[in-house]
Parts: structure tokens; sequence; C-alpha cells
């Protein structure tokens, strides 16, 4: 419940399903950003990771080996989410990669934290960024449904894809 379809649709055509509730997205949707200067990308909105994904929990599994030939990961974290650690939440995504290919854990990845217009404790999303910034990693903060970041995410992903060379992040490197 993260916003993963919220942002798909907002920067692309894509219509995926959208619910107020967790786990919504079943099969992966594409969609085609257009980052203007003659700029686009494909994005594409994965089901959600529970634990265990790597060992056949949930849908995940089932579309992990699918993330392999994607250049950069976005790691939604839903800022609204009183409930859950963000740091625990990211670091719970991880796990599950790293668990299922040691290869999806390395790749280049981006931490986005969504919902912003609903934040009611900033203080949890600012350890998250204070986290990701002891890590050397990007932390943006987005919301896809008012638009506020969502320019500049589109805007940063499109710099980093052209400034990246195509073999960094992807399985068939060389």
């Amino acid at each position: 419940n993260a916003g993963k379809s919220t942002l798909i649709s907002r920067v692309s055509a894509a219509r995926p399903k959208i619910a107020d509730y967790p786990f919504t997205t079943l099969e992966p949707h594409l969609g085609v950003v257009d980052a203007g200067d003659f700029r686009s990308f494909v994005i594409a909105d994965i089901p959600g990771l529970i634990e265990g994904a790597h060992e056949g929990a949930g849908l995940g599994d089932r579309f992990l080996r699918h993330i392999e030939r994607c250049r950069l990961l976005l790691h939604l974290v839903d800022g609204a989410d009183v409930e859950h650690d963000p740091v625990e939440a990211v670091r719970a995504i991880e796990n599950e990669l790293g668990a299922y290919s040691t290869k999806l854990v390395a790749k280049p990845s981006m931490l986005v934290v969504t919902k912003a217009d609903a934040i009611q404790d900033e203080a949890r999303c600012e350890r998250l960024r204070a986290w990701a910034q002891e890590r050397g990693r990007e932390c943006r903060t987005i919301s896809a449904v008012s638009g506020q970041g969502v320019p500049a995410l589109v805007q940063r992903i499109a710099d980093w894809i052209e400034r990246t060379p195509r073999d960094v992040g992807t399985a068939r490197s060389g």
C-alpha cells in the first residue's frame, strides 16, 4: 500500500488497479514515462513483496525474476504509515531481494517516501532520510496524488538513466 500503482498511473498512461488496501497489484504493469526533451523510460509496477517472498510466500517471488533486467529500483515506502518503521520496511524489501538473488540486492536503487500529503509524523520520515544518507543512498519524498515531488523524481530518474551505462544494474553485463 505504498502507492506504486498510483505513481505509475500519474507518470504514464498505464492504468493499474488502485485501491486503499495492501497488495492490490496482482500482476506487473508497465508504463512509458515522458520525461520531456525527447527523453523517456519504461517504469514497472511490480506486486509488493512480503516476508518470505523468496521462498514462495505471496506473489512477489513470481515477479522477482522480471526485475533482474531493471536498471534502477525504486523502493517506495508509505510515509503516512504510522504502524511500521520505514527503515525496517526497506530492510525487509532488501532482505527478500538478497535472499532471492545477490544481483537484485546489489542493483542501483533509490528510496521514495510516498504520500507526502498525508504524513503525520515527519520525524519517522526524517529517520529514513538520515539512514539513507548514512549509507550514501538517495531518498526522495513525493505525493503521487497531489503531484508533489513527482516531476523532480521523473527528471532525476531520466538523468540517472541518461548518465548511467546500460550494463549497470542489468543482469546482462558485459
